[in-house]
């Protein structure tokens, strides 16, 4: 009943999950200075589908479709069966966690159909897979203005668009999910995931209205194992000072909350209202029934980096390094871990590999006190003077005119 307890108020917090991602603030834990993000892990689109034929190839046989346009010539049939294996590919691939190759499979079908809305509705899941949210916008974006009548791209789409991101245009983004969610549910007035996104989207907007609460109402109707539905409607009733009826809807989302994807939501807002330590055993329950679940082991990695467990943090931030070797955070958060360690020169490549990815919010953030300035103090402590100017010439590139690091580039030089 403890454990119960626990989940039962870890779950009233996804409120605030929503309530920082409306206001554009990050939560931030101890000295860390990581935006939190919201919703990574809660909600996994499928992949996108083939044409059902017979008397094929399986994709894991000899047969393997090289990349790039066929010879002029080829038939339609034919482009359309070297599309099919090379969804198929990447689709196994994604589902192995090996996102480099899912998104070359991807990439290589819009090499010979520019305009495929499946082939970029797989590059915007690979993308949000790995928290890579302006690109999965992108990709989403292109998938619903090639495909406007695709259910599952409008609804995916509506889930990237209400992440919490550096920067502005956070209203926009929140208005636009609104948008997506009501297409998709117009298309598909039975799909429970595009009710529950509606609610989402008008919660992310600050809209706690009898509209919001029947939205929630409709995806628990429509699918009564709908665990996430559950907590989001008690969540709205809760904020409508309704706690009675709140509770029972709880009890029923903890019945539910057994798969790694709703276990993640309750870690993450766990992590949101700063009970980092109440999120690991959550997350170790995700990796007992998923061990290389990416969004579980990241935030494993980032709460042992607030809590200053960095020798322990230092294998699983590796590990989310792995499976997303195109994203951000990961690279992010084992730099910090490095340099918490004084690896220098370690912190230093990591930022680099992280620089590649970042954008421009996170490019600031990398030119600060946790990212190549913080590396250069570190040489300048060490007496590594021509290294110390080295990281912080860095800095200033990422962040041009900064009159602190100009100070500090000055001294070291």
């Amino acid at each position: 009943m403890r454990a119960a307890s626990i989940i039962r108020a870890s779950l009233s917090l996804i409120a605030l999950s929503f309530c920082l991602a409306a206001a554009g603030i990050d939560a931030r834990g101890q000295d860390v200075g990581v935006d939190v993000g919201g919703g990574a892990g809660i909600f996994r689109p499928k992949n996108p589908e083939t044409r059902k034929r017979t008397g094929r190839t399986a994709p894991n046989s000899r047969r393997t479709p090289a990349p790039g346009p066929r010879a002029t010539g080829s038939t339609n049939a034919e482009v359309e069966d070297r599309v099919d294996d090379l969804l198929e590919k990447g689709n196994q691939f994604r589902d192995a966690r090996r996102f480099a190759e899912a998104e070359d499979s991807y990439q290589s079908i819009l090499k010979l159909k520019p305009r495929d809305g499946r082939a970029a509705y797989g590059l915007g899941n690979i993308y949000a897979d790995q928290q890579r949210w302006d690109e999965s916008e992108a990709a989403y974006r292109n998938a619903v203005l090639w495909s406007p009548s695709d259910v599952d791209a409008l609804v995916a789409l509506s889930v990237v668009l209400v992440q919490p991101r550096a920067g502005a245009g956070n209203a926009k983004r929140f208005a636009d999910a609104e948008s997506f969610a009501r297409r998709a549910i117009q298309l598909q007035p039975k799909n429970a995931v595009a009710w529950d996104r509606l609610g989402v989207a008008l919660q992310s907007r600050g809209v706690f209205n009898e509209e919001t609460e029947h939205a929630y109402r409709r995806a628990v109707e429509l699918d009564p194992e709908f665990a996430v539905g559950y907590a989001h409607l008690a969540r709205a009733l809760k904020h409508a000072g309704r706690k009675d009826e709140a509770a029972p809807l709880y009890d029923r989302a903890i019945q539910l909350a057994k798969d790694p994807a709703t276990l993640n939501l309750i870690a993450e807002s766990l992590q949101a209202e700063q009970q980092w330590e109440n999120s690991e055993p959550v997350l170790k329950r995700v990796l007992e029934l998923d061990a290389r679940n990416p969004t579980a082991v990241l935030l494993l990695g980032r709460m042992l980096v607030v809590f200053k467990r960095y020798q322990e943090a230092e294998p699983y931030l590796k590990t989310a390094t792995e499976m997303s070797p195109r994203a951000f955070q990961p690279f992010n958060l084992l730099g910090r871990t490095y340099l918490a360690l004084d690896r220098f020169e370690d912190a230093e490549v990591t930022y680099e590999r992280a620089a590649q990815f970042a954008s421009a919010g996170d490019r600031r953030q990398l030119a600060g006190v946790f990212g190549f300035a913080g590396v250069g103090d570190g040489y300048l402590k060490a007496k590594k003077k021509p290294s110390a100017a080295r990281a912080y010439r860095r800095a200033l590139e990422l962040d041009p005119g900064n009159k602190e690091l100009e100070q500090k580039l000055s001294k070291a030089s």
